[in-house]
């Protein structure tokens, strides 16, 4: 059995036509050319550019070579108690979204 993806069709926003559509954002209408999907192109453009861009500062403690030991292992703590609460919001959003359907 051939590997080929299933076809499925999308109405052009813009001109109306009914093109091929791979359900991918950077899919064209094969009359005029446009994008069928530009508002998913543009979120995953978004998102993309909010992943590359780093952490706020107050969300990272930073540890510096030159601290004492006893602040570098509490530093350490914080970090780790901050890790633990993203993990345990992130589990209850996530149950959360389970639940709801």
């Amino acid at each position: 059995m051939d590997n080929q993806p299933l076809l499925s069709s999308k109405k052009c926003p813009h001109c109306g036509f009914w093109s091929n559509w791979q359900q991918r954002a950077e899919d064209r209408c094969e009359r005029c050319g446009l994008l069928l999907d530009a508002p998913r192109l543009r979120s995953e453009q978004a998102r993309d550019a909010q992943a590359k861009e780093p952490l706020p500062e107050f969300l990272q403690i930073k540890i510096n070579p030159d601290d004492g030991s006893v602040l570098r292992f509490f530093k350490y703590i914080v970090r780790g108690g901050q890790l633990a609460f993203a993990a345990l919001v992130s589990f209850m959003v996530w149950f959360l979204t389970l639940l709801a359907g």
